[in-house]
């Protein structure tokens, strides 16, 4: 079995494209690609796909990934081009490629950290950097989201790797991916919290950029060596 690593963008209005709704068009796309998927034993038998970190709905993304078992040998340029064009507009393949030799870390533990543009497009002048400043001082920022299984509090600090305004509403975050999970939209809760001028009902738009292990301080593709 060959297995090949997938990275995907969602764009435009292909953001609101819930994970779920994601995986079914994925199947289909594979299917209209005539794709030789593997798949697992047992009574009811699926197709290899392996998941990894999706992004939340509503936001934009260059860099989710998932890895598919084929049952021969596929040229990884081709299924890319195959699967792009098979795939919704907006629903994105970037690259293909096969993963090398067996054992090594999973695709789920190389994605150690994200890169996000974060936009908050009705912050005041000035209020942005003033709660980015105070967040950054602090040790512990307590936040709360509700979940599936409950309301959880968490802190929402300890994830962030580094956080810069780049104007009067724009923000560039990079957080690590541990448990739990914190989400650009939770430091966006914070920093709400913290400096009240950002108060709205107005979600932030966000675009994940960049994906994977984390060199200088930045998270690098862990599929492009």
């Amino acid at each position: 079995m060959q297995r090949l690593r997938v990275r995907y963008a969602k764009r435009g209005r292909a953001r609101f494209t819930s994970h779920r709704d994601f995986c079914r068009a994925f199947e289909r796309a594979l299917r209209r690609a005539d794709i030789p998927m593997a798949y697992s034993s047992g009574f009811s038998p699926h197709p290899r796909i392996s998941y990894a970190n999706a992004s939340p709905t509503g936001a934009a993304t260059e860099a989710e990934y998932l890895e598919i078992g084929l049952s021969e040998v596929c040229d990884p340029a081709k299924v890319r081009d195959a699967l792009d064009a098979a795939l919704p507009p907006g629903l994105d393949v970037v690259a293909v490629v096969a993963q090398v030799g067996q054992g090594g870390p999973s695709l789920t533990d190389l994605l150690e950290a994200s890169l996000w543009r974060v936009d908050l497009v009705d912050a005041p002048t000035g209020a942005l950097a003033d709660a980015v400043a105070g967040f950054l001082a602090e040790s512990e920022v307590l936040v709360e989201r509700m979940t599936k299984t409950g309301l959880r509090r968490f802190d929402a600090r300890a994830a962030v790797v580094s956080l810069a305004v780049l104007g009067d509403h724009e923000l560039e975050l990079v957080t690590r991916q541990g448990t739990p999970l914190v989400r650009p939209d939770d430091v966006v809760t914070a920093l709400r919290r913290l400096e009240p001028r950002l108060s709205s009902d107005q979600p932030p738009m966000l675009v994940r950029l960049a994906q994977g292990p984390l060199a200088e301080g930045v998270p690098v593709d862990p599929i492009q060596g």
